[in-house]
């Protein structure tokens, strides 16, 4: 990764597409999760469709993993110059108390880089340990190249982090995974009950804070990183149904860019009790 690093990008890009054909064709657990993910969410698409958009989610999803070795090891210049922060920026200023949701999408840390380029203040995350340390020091250290990240593991609790929100350090905020039953509710997400942790909602209350939606996207020259204006009237009183509302705001994001999405992941694993697996 730190040789693929000096690549020129659109050979960095070329390798990508070839490692993302790989994928798909060898890689078939995966590939029969990510197209049980196309079916549920998008129905209306012909058979032929759903298998082009799992194609070009694999050559997105390594096209954004080879991209680490430039974000992580290439001169800070050469990132400046192929990741650009759009749209709402002046939300990012200040010390107002801030969550920023941060969908995985396959940009999702190119949006880091770019945030943390764009403002120096300390900023706080929740991250789970790797179970190889090699890779997990890799990205620790390639997440927190720029800006001031500080990382909390789901052990440290929730007060360390309301604390540092309160103080004005923005918490990336990541809760559009499957976490299992714990402490999840059962909302629809393209129209399924997905299992979603309300913590979006519980930390904007907690915290007093607005939030700040950052969406990544993948471009021939880099990524634009789009920063949304915050969302009004949130959060409410009702946890659920400001989930309910998270998962509607994903929704039309994704739609804007379907493959770009971390489709590999089961989404849909947690089921209501008595469903049957959808996988």
């Amino acid at each position: 990764m730190q040789v693929l690093a000096v690549f020129p990008l659109p050979l960095a890009r070329a390798f990508g597409v070839v490692l993302g054909w790989a994928l798909y064709g060898l890689v078939g657990a995966r590939r029969r999760v990510v197209q049980a993910n196309l079916q549920l969410c998008f129905p209306s698409l012909g058979e032929a469709e759903r298998r082009r958009l799992t194609q070009q989610t694999f050559v997105y999803f390594a096209q954004a993993w080879l991209d680490r070795a430039w974000l992580w090891h290439a001169p800070q210049a050469w990132v400046q110059r192929r990741v650009r922060l759009t749209g709402a920026v002046h939300e990012l200023a200040g010390n107002e108390p801030t969550v920023i949701f941060l969908p995985h999408f396959v940009g999702l840390d190119a949006a880091w880089a770019a945030a943390a380029l764009h403002s120096p203040r300390q900023s706080t995350t929740i991250y789970t340990d790797q179970s190889n340390k090699l890779v997990d020091r890799w990205i620790l250290r390639g997440r927190q190249r720029f800006g001031h990240l500080r990382l909390f593991g789901r052990a440290d609790g929730v007060k360390p982090i309301v604390t540092a929100l309160r103080e004005g350090q923005p918490l990336y905020l990541l809760p559009d995974m499957d976490f299992g039953p714990d402490d999840s509710v059962f909302v629809p997400f393209y129209g399924v009950p997905t299992a979603t942790v309300p913590s979006l909602s519980r930390f904007a209350r907690l915290g007093r804070a607005k939030v700040v939606p950052l969406v990544p996207r993948l471009t021939s020259w880099g990524y634009e990183v789009e920063v949304l204006p915050a969302w009004t009237h949130f959060p409410s009183e009702d946890p659920v149904a400001d989930t309910a509302f998270m998962n509607t705001q994903l929704q039309a994001y994704i739609d804007t860019m379907p493959a770009q999405y971390y489709w590999v992941h089961k989404r849909f694993k947690t089921r209501p009790e008595e469903q049957p697996s959808l996988y």
